[in-house]
């Protein structure tokens, strides 16, 4: 048994020749295409220029950041205080610091006011004691005052020491400003050779 299908009947008046495509369609069509090239290749492009823009703004903001010189009213961070070995007492207020690095030495500064209580906690905590103070010695460099703008005024009522540790574990260079005796002031370099 053989199927067979039906039989297509021509239109009448023959085959028509196959449509050319009008003007509109093909501007339409067009159109369409460039769309898409556009959608393709533009918005990736877009997405990379804006991410461009935001990369370099953080990197100056970063950058703004790190070249400010001097003191500023924060705590420094948890890692630094580790590594630097400079422990802040509680309580303790006029809290400051500041980091610098090279490829010599790394510097942090730190300035803070505490109770005598809080001093000998921070004395004791770097190594030291309240006894390894010498009145009048400051101990922390014309250098290191000039980047932070301590002025220690002779004579005052400055006592200072330098614990000097054993490389990797940083040094430190120590000021205590007596003049108010409940709440000395306190600065300190800590400096550690990459």
């Amino acid at each position: 048994m053989t199927m067979s299908l039906p039989r297509q009947v021509a239109p009448p008046g023959g085959p028509r020749p196959p449509r050319a495509e009008d003007r509109r369609h093909r501007i339409r069509r067009r159109a369409l295409t460039l769309l898409i090239i556009v959608l393709l290749i533009g918005v990736p492009a877009g997405y990379l220029v804006i991410s461009a823009n935001q990369s370099r703004d953080s990197g100056k903001n970063k950058e703004a950041k790190y070249s400010a010189t001097g003191l500023t009213p924060t705590y420094p961070a948890k890692v630094q205080r580790r590594l630097y070995q400079v422990p802040i007492p509680h309580p303790a207020d006029r809290v400051a610091s500041y980091e610098t690095n090279n490829w010599k030495t790394s510097r942090l500064y730190v300035q803070f006011r505490t109770t005598q209580a809080g001093l000998d906690t921070f004395l004791e905590a770097v190594g030291v004691n309240r006894g390894d103070l010498k009145k009048g010695d400051i101990t922390i460099s014309a250098r290191d005052r000039q980047v932070t703008h301590w002025t220690f005024t002779e004579p005052g009522p400055w006592w200072g020491l330098t614990h000097k540790q054993k490389n990797p574990a940083p040094t430190q260079d120590v000021v205590v400003d007596m003049s108010d005796p409940v709440l000395p002031m306190v600065y300190v370099v800590s400096r550690t050779v990459p």
